[in-house]
């Protein structure tokens, strides 16, 4: 397997829930909101014998040419965005769904921005996303859409991916395996987000239980260490991969 990071950058976000572009080499820190977080945010892109799969989607954010930096990053690596065969989705906040698609202004029309995949996305998310989000919104689209196929609790796609929903961070967040040639790579999207928060206790105030993350780190980290896992890390753009 070939795994590259799809890096959109930092970002600044306060209570607007406004994620603000960050340049760590030009800008102050001190000077940003009070009470705002600084948030990495690092889409992955697997390469397999048989697809190009993309976990997690970013914000959508787009470079100062207007392109997709997600596509950008693609295509700096050789590959045509309509090449991506699967879209996984641990959960559908923002900064990981943002990019699953865009707007035709002039048709009033959303689209998909890997539109030859197919999307991989838990029911129960997608009803929470349905109810509390822009019905206009990528959710509808999600919902109303062939493209998409709709995970439950747990399963196994195409006998190299396995899903598992562990809420922690969100009620019905889940996390992948994907299994090639003896390598095993995991994704735990919000639930693992830095390799630090795997070295330590945290219980972290943004998540929907944090106790519980803090539990699940712990027994992915001794487990992927006996298995020697490949980790993804989502939030950790100095470590983006690691393996034992």
């Amino acid at each position: 397997m070939k795994i590259i990071p799809l890096s959109e950058g930092a970002f600044t976000i306060d209570k607007t829930k406004q994620f603000i572009p960050f340049d760590k080499d030009k800008d102050d820190l001190q000077q940003r909101a009070v009470g705002s977080l600084l948030v990495e945010i690092q889409p992955f892109c697997i390469v397999t014998l048989h697809d190009i799969i993309v976990i997690d989607t970013g914000l959508g954010f787009r470079n100062s040419e207007g392109v997709l930096q997600i596509h950008q990053n693609l295509l700096n690596n050789g590959i045509d965005p309509i090449e991506v065969t699967k879209v996984l989705i641990s959960h559908l906040h923002k900064d990981h769904s943002g990019g699953i698609s865009a707007e035709d202004t002039m048709l009033r029309q959303r689209f998909f921005n890997f539109p030859h995949a197919q999307y991989y996305v838990n029911q129960a998310e997608l009803k929470d996303a349905l109810q509390h989000g822009n019905p206009s919104s990528d959710f509808d689209l999600l919902a109303n859409s062939d493209q998409v196929i709709i995970t439950s609790e747990k399963g196994i796609i195409d006998d190299f991916i396995t899903y598992e929903v562990v809420g922690g961070h969100s009620p019905h967040h889940q996390v992948f395996w994907i299994e090639e040639a003896g390598q095993k790579v995991f994704f735990g999207g919000d639930v693992a987000p830095q390799i630090q928060q795997m070295k330590t206790r945290v219980v972290a105030k943004y998540d929907f239980d944090g106790k519980k993350c803090m539990e699940l780190r712990q027994q992915w980290w001794q487990q992927g260490q006996a298995e020697n896992w490949t980790f993804l890390f989502y939030h950790d753009i100095k470590t983006p991969i690691f393996s034992f």
